[in-house]
């Protein structure tokens, strides 16, 4: 239990809720029901029939063609923009198996996953060798949150995007890896009624309702998902999960509509997974023996970590013209976590550890606004995409001031942890920064032909940090007006191709140091980076291909021998990714794609010339897709991803080993009793593997074992 600012009201109740909801809805379709009951052939003929695409939904496995929420260029589809992305479907969410943030990008090659599906790394992730930031990295429907320990309830969600590099002009600030936005569930012009449950190994079940439709002759719309987990996880823990978002639309007039989307979700785990830190080990020496996150030696008594999340937005857009079009939107968000988590110091190749533990609560406090104006006109035979706007933001950090951070004692990964800590009852929050930015943003395309088009672009931020002790006093400010623009040429030889050179700088805000480190609870200053890209991407009738070639410079920021963190000198990221996929014959799909990375520390007092740490040399990631011609709907998935081996260490020394992944699934679409009804199954980490994950900087999490997820859907 926290104690102090940001009261956050618990929705424990959310399950009986989650039923209710289904029981008012089903039920209030049940006059319909009953109506054409006495006559199944005709109610069997008036729903629609299921409909076996001999290509599937992953026909083009890279979506180019899916719009996507550009910041401060609007929405676009990936395929017109001078950048790097990818689009994780809703169809997709529904058939991987995703316990974690990694999951959902486990066949993109740019990504290597970092997060824990059970404890405090939840949005932990690195992108193109660079670790995102949980405190401006993350977005929900364009909008930031702080998403540290949040794991998104992806079944309320239309898709995900990652746009992959620097997104400073677009987003404001934020690391230059990129950029990840989870794009909700919205109100539809069919009506929604769907009813899932699934099983998760250990012995997880859950439940989700998933309800829409439109009312007042399609004036107002609505949109409901709801969601209850509970159950055993692989580690011998307890997980309690409870979901709830709404979504809301209006169309007030032709020209002006309102929307509306919360999104409710408390999260406790009980045994959550324990942090392995390699700071003792020596140069040279290596890591113990891979271990799997289910071995159940590795987690001490009294581990939890429970998080409640709390976003809501409002937003209108009215359109001036058939060309112009005025938005305006805010958000409020919350995120409030209690984690009592062990730690261990790992101190040589055998596996023996000091065991510390930390108990601490954080809270989060983020209001956003923005206004935009984007249209088209035409000087000449010019042709101008403008867009212009402004933001401001919000942030407030509070953590406690009575958490406990300390030794219990020494063991051996091969015996099971013997040391237990009971938290207290409570622990008192203070505010320790408070973050305010003011933005003001324009940028221009411009058509110079059919196939030639510029687009250049400002974001001047105003940017304010204040940061406080236990007591209340100010302890130091760090203001500063930063502009960072973007500049790309794009070449379209048709329609369906895009060619760019694009340049972008990007400032993200310097972290807070976490405990374990000598200068803990320090607020570092802001990082500045530059990146240039040059890429080409195209999507057929049947197949798609992408090639990007970038190069990152940015600031560095790593613990010295001194176990301190430091900013000092450069990190330069140097890759090329490489993507395709393609139609083969009526029933099988085929993608690939491939990261390769050339990372170094240079400019600096120490460690020039080694390999950036969390940086992998090469992933490749490929997908496989079978639609079974003997049995219409049914269809088989498998997928496989190789991740290299990554320095753990900015002095070097140090290293996970290269891994791969294959996991597989499978899906059957039938009716049952008239209805729609889809029954998948998935396996990841089909061969069983034990490895050792890159977490963080001189942090490892052993890899998860086999899972196997369940789950049956039937719409109504």
């Amino acid at each position: 239990m926290l104690t102090g600012v940001c009261p956050v009201t618990s929705i424990n109740s959310l399950r009986p809720l989650s039923f209710a909801v289904a029981v008012a809805f089903i039920g209030a379709a049940s006059p319909v029901q009953a109506q054409t009951a006495g006559n199944a052939s005709s109610d069997v003929a008036q729903l629609p029939s299921v409909t076996v695409s001999p290509t599937g939904d992953d026909a083009t496995l890279q979506r180019l063609d899916v719009p996507v929420a550009a910041g401060a260029l609007g929405t676009r589809a990936a395929l017109d923009t001078p950048f790097s992305s990818s689009v994780v479907t809703r169809s997709e969410l529904q058939e991987r198996q995703i316990l974690k943030l990694g999951d959902i990008f486990a066949t993109d090659a740019s990504v290597s996953d970092n997060s824990g599906a059970y404890g405090a790394w939840a949005s932990y992730l690195t992108v193109r060798g660079l670790d995102l930031d949980w405190q401006n990295s993350f977005r929900i429907d364009g909008k930031p949150f702080i998403s540290f320990v949040t794991v998104m309830p992806v079944e309320h969600m239309e898709q995900v995007e990652l746009r992959k590099g620097a997104t400073g002009f677009l987003n404001g600030f934020g690391a230059p890896g990129g950029l990840v936005n989870y794009v909700t569930k919205k109100p539809g012009d069919v009506p929604m009624r769907a009813v899932s449950l699934g099983y998760v190994s250990d012995s997880i079940f859950s439940q989700h309702v998933d309800i829409g439709d439109r009312v007042a002759d399609g004036r107002f719309g609505y949109r409901i998902n709801a969601t209850h987990e509970q159950g055993d996880t692989f580690q011998d823990g307890t997980l309690k999960r409870n979901s709830l978002s709404l979504a809301l639309d209006a169309r007030i007039t032709d020209r002006l509509t309102w929307e509306w989307q919360s999104i409710l979700q408390d999260r406790d785990i009980d045994g959550q997974e324990a942090t392995i830190r390699t700071s003792a080990l020596p140069a040279g020496g290596g890591l113990p023996g891979t271990i799997r996150n289910d071995n159940g030696r590795l987690v001490g008594g009294g581990n939890f970590v429970d998080n409640a999340f709390r976003f809501h937005s409002t937003g209108l857009k009215y359109s001036l013209s058939p060309d112009w079009t005025a938005s305006a939107s805010y958000s409020h968000s919350t995120t409030r976590t209690r984690r009592n988590e062990t730690v261990l110091r790992v101190q040589d190749v055998a596996g023996n550890y000091v065991h510390d533990q930390s108990d601490y609560g954080e809270g989060y406090e983020l209001n956003y606004g923005q206004a935009m104006l984007e249209g088209r006109v035409s000087t000449g035979s010019v042709k101008h995409q403008i867009v212009v706007g402004g933001s401001w933001l919000s942030r407030e950090n509070d953590y406690s001031a009575d958490g406990y951070y300390g030794t219990l004692g020494s063991g051996s990964l091969a015996v099971a942890n013997p040391y237990r800590y009971s938290s207290p009852a409570g622990l008192s929050l203070y505010r320790a920064a408070k973050t305010t930015e003011h933005g003001l943003f324009i940028s221009d395309t411009i058509d110079l032909s059919e196939r030639w088009s510029v687009l250049g672009g400002l974001r001047h931020t105003r940017y304010e940090q204040d940061n406080f002790s236990t007591t209340g006093a100010r302890t130091s400010r760090y203001a500063q007006n930063v502009n960072t623009p973007t500049l790309a040429l794009m070449f379209k030889p048709d329609a369906a191709t895009t060619a760019y050179a694009s340049y972008v700088e990007s400032l993200e805000q310097g972290q807070i140091v976490g405990p374990g480190y000598v200068n803990a609870g320090t607020a570092l200053a802001p990082l500045d980076s530059k990146q240039y890209e040059v890429g080409i991407k195209t999507q057929r009738d049947g197949w798609s291909a992408s090639a990007a070639l970038f190069r990152i410079e940015r600031k560095s920021e790593y613990v010295n021998a001194a176990n301190t963190v430091v900013q000092d000198g450069q990190s330069r990221y140097q890759g090329l990714e490489l993507g395709a996929a393609t139609r083969l014959g009526r029933a099988w799909t085929l993608g690939g794609n491939l990261m390769l990375l050339d990372t170094e520390y240079a400019k600096g007092q120490a460690n020039v010339g080694n390999r950036v740490a969390g940086a992998p040399r090469f992933v490749a990631a490929a997908q496989l897709g079978y639609q079974v011609a003997q049995l219409p709907g049914l269809s088989l998935r498998a997928d496989v991803k190789y991740t290299g081996d990554t320095s753990l260490r900015a002095a070097g020394g140090l290293s996970t080993a290269g891994y791969a992944l294959v996991n597989v699934g499978a899906r059957y679409d039938t009716r049952l009793s008239g209805y729609e009804t889809t029954f998948r199954v998935g396996i990841n980490n089909l061969l069983n593997k034990e490895y050792w994950m890159y977490q963080y900087a001189d942090y490892v999490k052993p890899g998860d074992p086999r899972t196997l997820a369940m789950s049956v859907t039937a719409k109504f």
